[in-house]
């Protein structure tokens, strides 16, 4: 028997049955869930599309299209219909991020055509924890960074960014976008940093994507000169105090799988490995 199958650009109609393929995985959906929940399925508001794949009439495979490339819960079948509307678009994302067996067979399709990429990272584990930890103390100077503190802590998001990336997220705009971006989380409570007593951040985190399911912890950052200092294990689980007591009941993040110390220290104040996550930068 023949399937009917087809992909389209969802609309704000569309904005029940979106939530609930989202809601099949909360703790890898958090990211765009986060975005849907605040904004809808309106592309202006959205800051991209989101394209829908239907079997028989049914919504059950999503991918975002913005900035990012981000498929979700995407059958096989639905990445190739993603991948021929993404081909026939042109890229016009930075990045295909996502869950890695779906983002590896989409960047397979999608290579011929967008390649070469300027970097892929295949393999970064999905990490979750649902407490704070009972042996290491949050570190009581971590604190939630104010309105007025966008020149304190806007330094060490673009060193952050930059040495995460490989590329300075002032570049083509001057840092409009970015510079929103971080403004954004400070004004929601949700940036965090300890800084010294000369206003330097010395360790910083954003928790980048909400739900009422899961959150999402990013932009960990320790700067240089205090590496290897056992600042990090601290602030994570004060970061973590926040996030789980105000937030969410399930806090998430993902790591390249080259940065053994990061991943050392999540798993000390007890982040566990769930899955994993695939990047292609460009």
């Amino acid at each position: 028997m023949l399937t009917q199958t087809t992909t389209r650009v969802l609309e704000p109609s569309d904005l029940d049955a979106a939530l609930a393929v989202l809601d099949r995985e909360p703790v890898a959906n958090a990211f765009v869930a986060s975005r849907v929940q605040i904004a809808g399925l309106d592309p202006w508001r959205l800051g991209g599309e989101m394209w829908g794949w239907y079997e028989d009439g049914m919504l059950r495979s999503l991918c975002y299209a913005g900035a990012n490339l981000v498929p979700i819960c995407a059958t096989p079948r639905a990445v190739r219909g993603f991948a021929d509307r993404a081909r026939r678009a042109g890229r016009r994302c930075s990045s295909i991020v996502g869950p890695v067996e779906a983002t590896a067979q989409l960047w397979r399709l999608l290579e011929p055509s967008w390649g070469p990429a300027r970097e892929i990272r295949a393999h970064q584990p999905l990490m979750v924890t649902d407490r704070v930890p009972a042996d290491i103390a949050p570190d009581p100077y971590l604190r939630r960074i104010r309105k007025d503190e966008m020149e304190t802590i806007m330094p060490a998001c673009v060193a952050m960014f930059t040495e995460e990336v490989g590329v300075s997220p002032l570049a083509g705009d001057g840092g409009l976008l970015y510079q929103a971006r971080v403004a954004e989380l400070v004004g929601t409570g949700r940036s965090f940093a300890r800084v010294d007593q000369n206003g330097k951040v010395v360790f910083k985190a954003e928790i980048g994507a909400a739900t009422s399911q899961a959150c999402q912890i990013q932009g960990v950052w320790v700067a240089p000169e205090y590496r290897g200092q056992g600042l990090a294990a601290p602030g994570m689980a004060a970061v973590l105090r926040y996030a789980l007591a105000d937030v969410a009941p399930l806090a998430s993040l993902y790591v390249n799988d080259f940065n053994t110390a990061a991943r050392a220290t999540y798993r000390r104040v007890g982040f566990q490995e769930v899955g994993a996550f695939m990047s292609v930068l460009f």
